[in-house]
């Protein structure tokens, strides 16, 4: 599967526009615990908890939407979009990561 934030694939012609895809993930969080712990890793160097729990939600979120553009008989997404929502919450916070794109074939 292709995936591609252009409009358009590079030297290969698009035969059907299978229509919208979308793919979300939800992660929560402690918001106190999530800013000492990036504090911390930010003076050592390293990649935040944070970080690398965003990325396995961007990562589902990819995935979820790879596999209904699949179900359409699409084997590229183009126009693809990934967006970060804070949804709050009074103990901490809920980050929203949404994928989207046009599922398409291609030959």
């Amino acid at each position: 599967m292709i995936l591609t934030s252009a409009n358009t694939l590079e030297s290969r012609e698009i035969i059907d526009y299978k229509g919208l895809v979308t793919g979300e993930s939800l992660i929560g969080s402690n918001i106190y615990k999530d800013f000492f712990s990036g504090v911390r890793d930010v003076v050592v160097g390293r990649t935040s908890q944070y970080e690398v729990e965003l990325e396995k939600a961007r990562n589902a979120a990819l995935k979820i939407m790879e596999e209904k553009a699949e179900n359409l008989g699409a084997n590229a997404i183009i126009g693809l979009k990934i967006s970060y929502d804070n949804l709050g919450g009074t103990m901490g916070n809920t980050i929203l990561v949404t994928a989207y794109g046009t599922a398409v074939k291609y030959e």
